[in-house]
Formats: structure tokens, sequence, C-alpha cells
């Protein structure tokens, strides 16, 4: 495997930025798409449906892996959580918001995590941690003021920013709920059950919509940033940063969310599909801070490993 070579802390720092990085240009790019082509439902059909593809084509590729029937039920409440909510809500989230907000509201993602591991997998929570959420929901109330009362969807729309923001929780409760199944299976066994599950709960729903387009209207940029969104923002980047992850300690990982909105932020002031006012920075700056000292704080783990080493 890939991560196992000499190089792998190299090859592992590598990967997570360029997934990162294609996740905060997936936002402007699929704004953009779904501006001129496209709706949000459309988008997601397009997501879920071609990761299924992608990732089913790559395992016959792959060394095959058998997944018990049990698992394979429980890979249906992973894909509703981890696929089905989140992304609806992110890329709905997105047609109506601006790239930057929805990039923004990404990074908020390990807070979540945080917050449902104190509840499901009774982490404590110390001061740093709290001190943490706090800055981060301080970041949150800041950026959804803004939207509310912004007059251009270039700013943010509050609808948009509370649906991006329902897409992180979404995928922190199923990171809390199904870590444990998800590290037993390859990225792509898991992937390729996750997007099959959910192209057959979303498709009934969205098929009469994707149907209906007028595909001879659809620009060739329309397509080609919806091809990115699908290729690199979907199927590319969850195996990237699988592979980080493989090497990678968790803490140094999360780091690499703040590429997201560096990326992002810079593409969309520079193609004008997106403003950057001085409370979005002051957004980000909070929101940056709360996840830093979330993931800087210990763990339960090393809590229990600290006590036992001083014997007490």
């Amino acid at each position: 495997m890939l991560y196992k070579s000499k190089n792998q802390p190299l090859i592992a720092h590598i990967c997570l930025f360029f997934a990162c990085a294609f996740w905060g240009l997936m936002a402007p790019l699929g704004k953009d798409a779904m501006t001129h082509g496209f709706t949000g439902i459309e988008m997601v059909t397009f997501r879920v449906t071609g990761g299924a593809a992608l990732f089913w084509l790559t395992s016959l590729f792959t060394k095959k892996e058998h997944v018990p029937r049990k698992d394979l039920l429980l890979l249906i409440g992973a894909a509703v959580l981890g696929l089905v909510t989140n992304q609806c809500c992110y890329t709905m989230g997105l047609s109506v918001t601006s790239p930057i907000n929805a990039s923004i509201v990404t990074t908020s993602m390990p807070i979540f995590a945080m917050i449902l591991a104190f509840f499901i997998l009774k982490e404590p929570i110390t001061g740093k941690k709290a001190g943490g959420v706090a800055l981060g929901c301080a970041g949150a109330v800041i950026l959804i003021v803004t939207s509310a009362t912004a007059a251009s969807s270039k700013v943010g729309d509050i609808r948009g920013d509370l649906l991006c923001l329902g897409a992180q929780l979404s995928f922190a409760l199923y990171l809390s709920l199904f870590s444990k199944l998800i590290r037993r299976y390859s990225v792509i066994t898991v992937n390729k059950w996750m997007f099959t599950y959910a192209t057959i709960i979303i498709l009934p729903f969205t098929f009469q919509d994707v149907s209906g387009i007028d595909y001879a209207s659809i620009s060739v940029r329309t397509w080609m940033e919806t091809g990115f969104v699908v290729f690199f923002g979907t199927y590319v980047s969850y195996i990237l940063m699988m592979v980080g992850q493989h090497t990678l300690r968790p803490t140094v990982v999360s780091i690499y969310n703040y590429v997201q909105p560096v990326v992002s932020v810079t593409v969309s002031v520079l193609t004008g599909i997106g403003v950057f006012k001085p409370a979005q920075a002051a957004a980000v700056i909070l929101v940056c801070a709360g996840v830093w000292m979330v993931t800087k704080s210990k763990s339960r783990r090393d809590m229990e490993s600290e006590k036992a080493a001083s014997g007490k």
C-alpha cells in the first residue's frame, strides 16, 4: 500500500493538503455550477451517483473484501448520516449561501465531534475544550448574524449557513457512531457501499428533477465544474483523506481543515463569487482558534495514560 512506503509521512501530508485544497475549491466551483445550470438537488444526485460508479469501478481493480450482512445493514445508517444528510445539507446550503461562508462552517466539524463524543463516547470536556467550543460558537454566531443582515448572497444567507452547520453535525454524528465500523474495511469497500446506499435513497426523490434537465443548454464550463465536484471534490478527496489518516495523528489531520477556507476565500474573492467582509474574517479566526483548542486538548485515553504513568 502507498502509505506503507518509507516516505509515508511526506506522502500523507501531500494527500491531506490536496484533499482539503480540492474541498476548498469545490465550494466556489460548485456554487458557480449551481448558479449557471444546476440546482442543489441535481448536484447532490450527481455527487452520490458519480461517487458510487467511480468507487465500484475502482473496486474491480482492488482486493475484494467480504462484508457480513450485519455490517452491510450498519453501512446503510452510515450512508444516511455520512452522505445523504451531510451532502444534501451542504450542497443545498452552498446553493443559497456564499462559498466563503460554506467553507468557514466546514471547519467547525471537530467541535461537533467533541460535543458528540462527550455524550456518546463519554469523552471528558476539559477547560480547553469548553473554551474551544465557546470560541467556535462565537464565530458561528457572527457568521449567521452577518448572513441574516446581508443584502447579497455573495456575503451569505442564514438558511445556507444553517444547512451547512447541519451537514457538519451530521458528519460528526456519523464519525461518532460508525468510526469502528468504517475502520474495519478499506476506503474503497466502505465508500462503494455507502455511495450505493446513498444513491438508492436519494435517486427516487431526485430522478424527476435530473431527468427534466435541459442538458443541451448546460455550458461546457458548468459541466467541467460539476465534473470537478464529482471526481476531485468527492472521489479523489475521500481517498486522499483516508491515506493521510492512516499515517498521521488526528490532531495533525485536523490542522488541514484550515486549508479549505483559505483556498475557498481566495478563489471566491478573485472570481467575484463571494465577498470577504471583516465580520467573516473575525468568524474565521474564532472558529479556527476554537478548533485548534479542541484538537489540542487531552482525550480520555491521554488522561488515563497519564494517570497510569503517575501511579495514581
